[in-house]
């Protein structure tokens, strides 16, 4: 039971206003004018993918990155405000970016 659930337990006739649902949205993500990166590089043999650029909170950039690796299957890490992603997936990420809005350069290769 997370915290939402325990409030709603003990304040079950509260109604939340449009500005709490505003503020509770998760999918928002801070969009920039400048796009992001994708680059491919080869670490130890192996090939990644690496997204940075992203000028807004970590905090959205870590959503980012935890919703591509849960669409791709795949591992990766949020490393000095990079995505790092294990394998070369630059055209399924930036089909990804660009259906939620975001700019998105490809670099190298």
């Amino acid at each position: 039971m997370d915290l939402k659930d325990q409030l709603k337990n003990l304040f079950p006739d509260h109604e939340h206003t449009e500005e709490e649902k505003d503020l509770t949205n998760e999918n928002d993500i801070w969009m920039q004018d400048d796009p992001i990166i994708c680059k491919y590089e080869k670490r130890k043999g192996k090939p990644i993918t690496i997204l940075e650029g992203y000028t807004g909170a970590d905090k959205d950039f870590k959503k980012l990155a935890k919703e591509i690796k849960t669409k791709l299957s795949v591992g990766g890490s949020f490393k000095d405000d990079r995505i790092i992603i294990q394998g070369d997936y630059r055209n399924k990420i930036m089909e990804i970016l660009k259906e939620k809005g975001f700019k998105v350069k490809r670099v190298g290769g």
